[in-house]
């Protein structure tokens, strides 16, 4: 008995709409998902601003791929730390990047958000270019995410403003505390400026305002 041609169609459709929730999103996609949901967040007036930076720093902990990052940032400084170490450094910069992240996206003054295109990287890597308008700025923000593939899931682990990365940025920053005082002295750093988040920069000790 033959199916009627409506039905087959039917069929063909549903199998096409279960491969595509299947599908997981690409890199343009999981960056034009990161930035509507921030900018949802920071144009809600019902918000404080502790429960905006809260929700960010959420979506930044989901996004960012903070364990290859902190890899990329130490680079070869990554044998000097043992397993505690490592598992401790994480966690900080987790914490510290994340909250960073929050901080200044909750600055906010209705920016608009242009994600332009994708196109591949070294490593098998994806960069995906966007550009932030600001009503206070003559010209366009480019901003650069760099994202990679792990267990099938993308996720950005670096940020490229006006051609500054984020990861290189803090790598030099790092590196020069660690050549001095290992990896002790900068966990030490990232543990004070985590557990001062919210103080007065000013009564920040200057050795850890570095980081």
């Amino acid at each position: 008995m033959r199916r009627p041609a409506h039905a087959v169609a039917l069929l063909a459709c549903a199998a096409l709409l279960v491969a595509a929730a299947a599908t997981p999103p690409g890199p343009r996609d999981v960056v034009q998902k990161t930035v509507d949901q921030v900018l949802a967040i920071l144009k809600d007036p019902s918000l404080t601003p502790e429960v905006r930076r809260q929700r960010i720093v959420a979506i930044a902990y989901e996004q960012f791929d903070f364990t290859t990052m902190s890899k990329l940032v130490l680079a070869k400084y990554w044998k000097s730390f043992d397993a505690k170490q490592r598992e401790e450094f994480m966690k900080e910069f987790k914490d510290f990047l994340a909250h960073r992240y929050g901080d200044r996206i909750d600055r906010y003054e209705q920016e608009k958000v242009e994600v332009l295109g994708e196109h591949a990287a070294s490593g098998g890597d994806a960069v995906v270019a966007t550009k932030i308008h600001s009503p206070k700025a003559a010209e366009a923000i480019a901003v650069e995410y760099r994202l990679r593939s792990r267990d099938g899931v993308w996720r950005m682990i670096d940020v490229k403003i006006e051609g500054i990365s984020l990861v290189s940025n803090y790598r030099d920053q790092f590196h020069e505390v660690l050549s001095h005082g290992g990896p002790e002295k900068l966990l030490a750093q990232l543990r004070e400026r985590n557990a001062g988040r919210g103080k007065d920069e000013g009564s920040k000790d200057a050795a850890a305002s570095k980081i």
